[in-house]
């Protein structure tokens, strides 16, 4: 292994800049002639739009521009889309209300856009949109998902009965049923998973800009996936022919799944940069990002585990409403379906195992994926399941996991709800936690808190996740609208440095080190010699983005498929000036040499030599660029145990993480450094969401946690730092072996950490906890506990 090769803990090429303040984000851009965009929004959760009187925003100092819905339509411009089909049990597809960019009619969520004021600055901008007067009837609105089916709840859309998207199933029903009824033991629980608002460091942002003489458009954007922006916005929004747009995804502060989506802003800066003959830039305050970034998670749960007398897993059933929002972000149907019942065999053998879940339109933010997207969801059911099932039954929780757990003899393993998985070794990775853990002197600890009059718990986690989405084929038939494959460009110039062309987009995860240590490691290029170019459709064929953890296991195969080629073509070259037969050439660590002779040249020579083709025979190509699209054979599965240890001061409630362990199984690690820092910012993420992160509305759909004081973010003091752990089972499904890191901590800490809590105030009588685990809710639960024993 190489200094820089795969395996090497690398420092990050991009820190630098990002470290010395020369990153180029968004909202540090400044075009020629730009103006400024300020969205006019609804304080009413529901309300239907009488009228909208533009006239003395119109008349406003510095306004360019007011513009409405109306103005869209004339232009043609089409809603926002969802895409992901999704058939509902009865064999009908889902309901889809139309979603337009501008609300034109009705006003169906807080911070629904009804109006865009331009104008020459910002302050310009916001001043005239406070003078926008909107005639609204408000209505009566539901915000809780539970509440959504009732009939007596106000509908979101007139044509969808019930408020209900879709009714969907996967399993068999049946079958569950009979384990159920042989069950030795059955173990119920009613959980919330609760809403999350993204908060990535950079509010999204975008600038729309015409070029008169071309007719071209380019929009730059805060997006995870810029060619899926095109698009969209080309073949489904009619801003503009798919050649006549680029789209520019410069450095982007994080994403977490918030920045994938179309939404109205950036496409109405699009269209308004046309409209004005200006650029339109609008960055969003951290207000707005509140009020209208896609919201994730939002289920309500019921779930049932049926076992044997033997503790062995019987059946498994599962009901959930999942919220929706009042729109459908574009793949907002396929995360409580797809990316989550499809997890629910977890890393267990259940034979049996059905869900049923009803998704529902509320008076709410639309919510569609974040970090994890469905398996978060998934293994929050599983876990506390199986943990909740354990202490019911007098069972040590890891010995019960390890009794049910998919033997690592058993690959490829085909679960009852679609999933095969490809590979894995869960045992190995719960025993290696446990050692890190220090399980085994767990009691003596717990002891020792109690003498100081604190109460010690600890969590288990054993998680599965799906990642490297997907084969196109696959996803094609469960309603996908666009194949999931990935393209990657390897261009040598002349003088035998490297381009990398990818249609991965980076928004933190580090590709430019990530992707340099995979050609380096591949074509024996000189680390720093080589460059990674992304996010710009102009300059990247095509791709489909980042999201679901799929960089690695499908951008970086493209890679490797692509430096194949690079090989192949250089053997050729290697060959012509060697004077040897293609046949003869071996290639290794950046030679090609004539096999049982001295005779090589190094691939920077070769390359050299590819743009000096002088006496090349006949057929053999000058230039050496390669491309390759690569489409996965399947998801590659990444799995582990996390261990949560917690006190809490049962007279505050206040939680305490004392220990977190995390072992994962990522497959072929590239960067330890890079893997390392996406397991601990993922259990942040986690841990976020089980101590402290709450998105509420209040029953009008108020939201009432629009700010950072009132919705609580984990800081530094509040995330623990994560003892790290690997076992590896290189996927046979990708060329790298690689599975995906980014999602885990997510994935396994919520329930890792809510296992800890509950299993600290067992005792006490406390059988549940809802997440956020606040400590005045801790305190809440063990007052109650005291007065009901």
């Amino acid at each position: 292994m190489s200094d820089h090769g795969i395996g090497a803990s690398t420092r990050r090429k991009e820190d630098y800049r990002f470290l010395t303040g020369n990153g180029h984000y968004l909202d540090d851009m400044a075009l020629p002639r730009q103006s400024h965009a300020c969205f006019v929004r609804s304080p009413h959760a529901h309300a239907t739009i009488n009228g909208i009187d533009i006239a003395a925003a119109s008349a406003a100092p510095g306004v360019i521009g007011v513009f409405t819905g109306k103005d869209l339509e004339a232009d043609g411009v089409n809603p926002l889309i969802c895409g992901w089909g999704i058939t509902d049990k009865n064999g009908n597809p889902h309901m889809a209300p139309a979603h337009p960019v501008l609300a034109t009619q009705t006003v169906r969520y807080v911070g629904d856009q009804v109006a865009v004021v331009i104008a020459e600055t910002p302050d310009q901008a916001r001043d005239a949109a406070e003078l926008v007067a909107v005639d609204y009837a408000e209505l009566p609105a539901v915000a809780a998902p539970k509440d959504a089916m009732d009939p007596d709840s106000p509908l979101v859309h007139a044509d969808v009965p019930k408020n209900l998207c879709y009714d969907w199933e996967l399993g068999d029903k049946a079958a569950t049923d009979a384990a159920f009824g042989k069950a030795a033991h059955v173990t119920r629980i009613d959980i919330v998973n609760n809403r999350l608002v993204p908060n990535a460091i950079e509010p999204r942002s975008a600038i729309g800009e015409y070029d008169a003489g071309s007719g071209n458009l380019t929009l730059y954007t805060t997006s995870q996936n810029p060619h899926v922006a095109r698009l969209v916005l080309s073949a489904f929004n009619n801003i503009a022919p798919e050649h006549k747009l680029r789209v520019v995804a410069p450095d982007v502060g994080g994403g977490f799944g918030s920045k994938i989506f179309i939404y109205a802003e950036e496409t109405v800066c699009l269209w308004a940069a046309r409209k004005v003959r200006r650029p339109v830039k609008w960055t969003a305050t951290r207000s707005e990002a509140f009020l209208t970034d896609a919201h994730g998670r939002d289920h309500v749960t019921h779930a049932e585990l049926a076992l044997d007398a033997d503790g062995k897993f019987t059946g498994l059933r599962v009901n959930t409403i999942a919220n929706m929002g009042a729109y459908l972000s574009t793949f907002a149907t396929c995360v409580p379906s797809y990316l989550y019942a499809t997890l629910l065999a977890g890393q267990y053998t259940t034979p049996a195992i059905y869900c049923d879940v009803q998704a529902v339109f509320t008076n709410t933010t639309p919510v569609d994926a974040l970090r994890g997207a469905g398996r978060p969801e998934a293994t929050f059911v599983i876990e506390r399941l199986v943990e909740t099932a354990a202490k019911e039954t007098g069972r040590e929780p890891a010995e019960l996991r390890r009794r049910n757990m998919v033997p690592a003899d058993a690959y490829p393993y085909q679960t009852p709800v679609i999933m095969q998985y490809d590979c894995g070794n869960y045992g190995a990775s719960l025993d290696e936690a446990l050692k890190i853990a220090g399980h085994a002197d767990f009691a003596s600890r717990k002891a020792e808190a109690k003498s100081r009059g604190r109460l010690r718990g600890i969590g288990f986690s054993s998680y599965i996740e799906a990642c490297g989405i997907a084969p196109s084929a696959a996803v094609g038939s469960l309603g996908a609208g666009v194949g999931l494959w990935e393209a990657g460009q390897i261009r040598f110039n002349p003088t035998g440095n490297v381009t990398i062309f990818t249609g991965s987009h980076s928004h933190g995860q580090g590709h430019e080190t990530t992707f340099a240590q995979i050609v380096s490691d591949r074509l024996g290029v000189p680390f720093d010699n080589i460059e990674v170019v992304h996010g710009d459709t102009d300059k990247v064929m095509f791709g489909m983005g980042t999201y679901g953890s799929r960089s690695a296991a499908v951008g970086g195969s493209a890679l490797v498929k692509a430096a194949d080629k690079i090989i192949e073509k250089g053997r050729k070259i290697a060959a012509h000036i060697l004077e040897a037969s293609v046949d003869d050439i071996e290639f290794a660590d950046g030679n090609f040499t004539v096999a049982g002779t001295d005779k090589s040249m190094d691939i920077g020579a070769v390359a050299f030599a590819a743009y000096v083709p002088h006496n090349y025979p006949e057929g053999l190509e000058p230039g050496l660029n390669e491309t390759a699209v690569y489409d996965p054979l399947n998801f590659s599965f990444p799995a582990g145990t996390h261990i949560c240890e917690v006190e809490i001061d049962p007279d505050t409630g206040q939680v305490e993480i004392v220990n977190y362990t995390a072992v994962d199984d990522f497959g072929t690690v590239i960067n330890p450094m890079i893997v390392a820092g996406q397991v601990q910012g993922g259990v942040a993420h986690g841990v976020g969401q089980a101590l402290h992160e709450g998105c509420a509305y209040d029953a009008s759909g108020q939201l009432i946690t629009g700010s950072f004081m009132d919705y609580s973010m984990p800081r530094a003091d509040n995330t623990p730092f994560v003892g790290l752990g690997y076992t590896a089972t290189p996927s046979p499904l990708n060329p790298l072996g690689v599975k995906g890191c980014g999602e885990a901590g997510a994935i396994a800490a919520p329930a890792a950490t809510i296992n800890a809590v509950v299993d600290a105030l067992w005792d006490l009588g406390v059988r549940d906890m809802a997440m956020p685990a606040t400590a005045s809710k801790i305190w809440q639960s063990i007052q109650a506990a005291k007065a009901a024993a």
